[in-house]
């Protein structure tokens, strides 16, 4: 991949491509190519046998959603969707997550966006002004450091809620979006996120992944859910057995469900376990069915 002026390289992967959509019109016989994925932070470029195609990212509109024209393309459960408008190309690569992450970072890094932090801390507003802040995608989310040096992490397993509005911003009406999640102390929080629509787009799709995990559609029983209470009302897991009368083996069969269904998670190996956003939300609908 030649540079051009600040390009580099993000990654360089195999994978296979298709055409969803062309000229406007969704295409009925899709296939893949199968060849290797270039990606920079300006371009993508797809490398076939039948040739090389190169898009810039600046054309690019939205990431995401399914295109499963025929079921070659719908048994194929990851791909990465890139909706340039009259135009969308399937990119299946050979290790589907770190891919899609790389996609982001090539959207993303160090971008600047306008942020508020804390907006709402502990249920009460705040009076804060919006700031500039330069954002990274890294593994877990994404992290934004504020002009000021403060630095929000917005860990993908954190965020419970996304909103998104038209807001005026200094004065301006912009893309607003609205990121509720928790900070290292467990605080309950929001932050609001500000800038140009097309880059806003990105940062919502990405912080989504947040949202989608912290989903409460969990096929948990009611024994679950009498765990999940008993840790979100304070009960330390050493004492759940003697709390809820069950038995030892029991509740760490329980804790083991309920990490792999990662709705709690390991604080240590002698069976520790934290409530995490999406437990915390599980937990707090089931009181409030009581």
């Amino acid at each position: 991949m030649a540079q051009k002026d600040g390009e580099y390289k993000i990654t360089d992967t195999q994978a296979k491509f298709a055409v969803a959509v062309r000229e406007g019109r969704k295409v009925s016989d899709v296939s893949w190519t199968p060849g290797r994925v270039l990606l920079s932070n300006r371009r993508l470029i797809l490398a076939g046998n039948d040739g090389k195609r190169t898009v810039p990212l600046s054309k690019l509109e939205r990431l995401g959603g399914r295109h499963d024209a025929n079921q070659s393309v719908a048994r194929v459960s990851n791909y990465v969707s890139f909706d340039l408008g009259e135009q969308v190309l399937l990119v299946a690569a050979s290790d589907h997550e770190p891919f899609e992450r790389d996609v982001y970072r090539a959207l993303l890094d160090q971008k600047t966006v306008m942020a508020k932090h804390p907006a709402i801390e502990g249920g009460v507003v705040q009076d804060t002004e919006w700031e500039q802040a330069r954002v990274k995608i890294d593994e877990n989310g994404l992290n934004a450091a504020l002009e000021r040096g403060a630095f929000v992490k917005f860990d993908l397993d954190d965020i419970s809620g996304l909103d998104a509005a038209k807001r005026t911003v200094n004065g301006e009406k912009k893309p607003v979006i609205e990121v509720s999640h928790t900070d290292d102390e467990g605080t309950s929080i929001e932050t609001h996120v500000a800038g140009e629509p097309s880059r806003m787009r990105f940062v919502e799709s990405w912080l989504r992944k947040g949202e989608e995990r912290s989903s409460t559609n969990v096929d948990l029983s009611s024994r679950d859910r009498e765990v999940l209470m008993a840790l979100y009302s304070g009960v330390s897991p050493f004492e759940i057995p003697s709390f809820l009368g069950m038995d030892v083996d029991d509740v760490e069969e329980t804790f083991e469900r309920l990490v792999e269904l990662e709705v709690v998670e390991e604080v240590r190996i002698r069976r520790e376990v934290a409530l995490n956003s999406r437990g915390r939300n599980i937990a707090s609908e089931a009181m409030n069915e009581q």
